[in-house]
């Protein structure tokens, strides 16, 4: 049985999220390990963070950062971070990425996307 402290030292995840119609949406991610759950960022407009809102249910993976897993998926189930923690969390999640963060985070503000949520996943 995996744990969240099997994904601590891994640079990204593969995500999926399910649609309505049960269609899985695989995603490549950055993430964060703490206290036994692990935490990503997002868009809260994105489409990950909407299907989220539809079904918790959830599968990650380690993958690399064109989201071609590097090992088997395990169960778990998501939800949104609302407390004073989603700030602080986002913050470690953005420092941990250094200079390509902040490059990424400026490209998509540009677009018009800000990754201001915050997700926590609790492995089954």
């Amino acid at each position: 049985m995996a744990s969240a402290k099997d994904f601590a030292n891994l640079k990204y995840i593969s995500l999926v999220t399910f649609r309505k119609t049960g269609v899985a949406v695989p995603t490549p991610v950055w993430l964060m390990e703490e206290a036994g759950l692990i935490y990503i960022r997002t868009d809260p407009k994105s489409g990950k963070a909407k299907r989220i809102r539809n079904s918790q249910k959830v599968r990650i993976a380690p993958s690399d950062m064109r989201g071609k897993t590097l090992g088997p998926y395990v169960d778990g189930e998501a939800s949104f971070v609302e407390t004073n923690d989603a700030q602080r969390i986002g913050s470690l999640i953005k420092s941990r990425y250094g200079f390509f963060g902040r490059l990424v985070d400026f490209v998509n503000a540009l677009r018009g996307r800000r990754a201001t949520a915050v997700i926590a996943i609790k492995l089954a």
